[in-house]
């Protein structure tokens, strides 16, 4: 039995992984998963990247920062699998949502969430009053962008009309009941566990912004990739098992069991489970809230990541370089995923990247072993995202920046 150190973050976007483990996806194929819990996504960066992990639940646009050099250290980062779409809401303080009115009440509606909150900031930048403070768990975060996007197509300048700060998952509710921050985006289960305390109330989610939206990945890297391939195709098989069975509405009560444990996430079944359902707004159920493996959603799509460096870019953590836009395409690894889930008949996109926003219904699209079913994937404003075309993105999305090509 080979052993391998994984690191996780306690979210439900580390179902795969810690379901592959448990329910004997892993041993299978003659794996032993090692699974070590950590707080902080810094620390998964880290020691993944020192050695101590052989492969992590990691952020995906951490891999990408750490290949362009926007990280401390320097060793380059692969993401050959993707953990699911979805999983992600924002939510604010009591006091917040009670200001934003009655018109969001229980609606996921990000439009009509941003207008009221635009007219909570406008009204308290009239009265010289602070700054509304928003957590995100890391700058280099889907939560980060995503919470970025929204705040801007409601006509809310992340940059000067509120402040951004970074609080680990399992800190947020806490945050909030001090009175520290005024709202957070981030994974479930605390944006349950939150709204469980009487702490705050969800305004918005992730599908909601931009449906079947790329957010954790298998990180590892790339030398131990070079250096363990046969390990690493037999890993990506166990996952993959793990996907299917996590992605039965069948299975979903004992999911919630397993997660619930304090090893994983630690906290109620119940509230556990409002995310594995897509149940975290009131009595509404969002069925595409979370997604573990339909819609293509283990696949490392390079458009994915091309979307995140187009943030990287908007928010100026980044310059624009066809140079940049390379080492960016060459992180995701859908080549990897191929080889190791071909043989098995897994269907397979006919590409690697495509126009992502472009599908407002469930759509068949060519692919390799057997039938599969993409979208509805749009953002919420209905602007679209061509990965051969950045510019002209950034350039739509209203954003004056200077983009060269070195």
């Amino acid at each position: 039995m080979i052993e391998l150190n994984v690191g996780f973050v306690p979210l439900l976007d580390a179902s795969i992984l810690i379901m592959a483990h448990e329910k004997g996806f892993a041993e299978e194929q003659g794996l032993q998963l090692k699974l070590m819990k950590e707080t902080s996504w810094a620390n998964i960066r880290d020691r993944l990247s020192v050695g101590q992990f052989h492969v992590a639940h990691m952020l995906a646009p951490l891999p990408i920062a750490q290949n362009l050099g926007l990280s401390p250290l320097k060793t380059h980062l692969i993401a050959p699998f993707a953990l699911g779409l979805g999983g992600n809401a924002i939510t604010v303080s009591q006091m917040l949502y009670g200001a934003m009115g009655e018109s969001i009440s229980h609606s996921s509606d990000p439009a009509k969430a941003g207008a009221a909150l635009r007219a909570v900031v406008t009204s308290r930048k009239a009265q010289n009053l602070s700054k509304l403070v928003f957590a995100v768990v890391h700058s280099f975060s889907v939560h980060a962008y995503e919470l970025r996007y929204w705040l801007a197509a409601s006509g809310i300048d992340p940059e000067d009309d509120v402040d951004l700060t970074i609080v680990p998952p399992a800190m947020m509710g806490d945050a909030l009941a001090t009175g520290a921050i005024d709202g957070f985006c981030v994974g479930e289960p605390w944006n349950s566990n939150a709204v469980a305390q009487g702490l705050g109330e969800v305004v918005t989610t992730k599908a909601s912004i931009w449906r079947s939206s790329p957010e954790k990945v298998l990180g590892l890297r790339k030398t131990w990739a070079e250096d363990n391939r046969e390990k690493l195709d037999t890993l990506l098989v166990a996952l993959h098992n793990a996907a299917m069975w996590c992605g039965s509405p069948l299975n979903r009560d004992e999911m919630a069991r397993i997660l619930a444990k304090p090893q994983y996430i630690g906290v109620g079944e119940k509230i556990v489970r409002k995310g594995l359902v897509g149940n975290i707004q009131g009595d509404q159920t969002q069925s595409d809230f979370l997604i573990f493996a339909e819609r293509a959603a283990n696949f490392p799509w390079v458009s994915h990541a091309l979307w995140i460096y187009s943030q990287m870019v908007r928010w100026n953590q980044c310059q624009y370089s066809s140079a940049a836009e390379k080492i960016v395409s060459q992180t995701y690894r859908p080549d990897i995923y191929r080889q190791a889930l071909g043989p098995f008949g897994v269907s397979l996109p006919g590409g690697s990247s495509k126009v992502e926003g472009a599908l407002t219904e469930t759509t068949r699209v060519p692919a390799s072993g057997g039938p599969l079913n993409l979208g509805p994937d749009g953002f919420f404003d209905g602007i679209a995202f061509d990965p051969s075309d950045i510019k002209s993105y950034l350039t739509e999305l209203g954003r004056d920046i200077a983009l060269h090509n070195r």
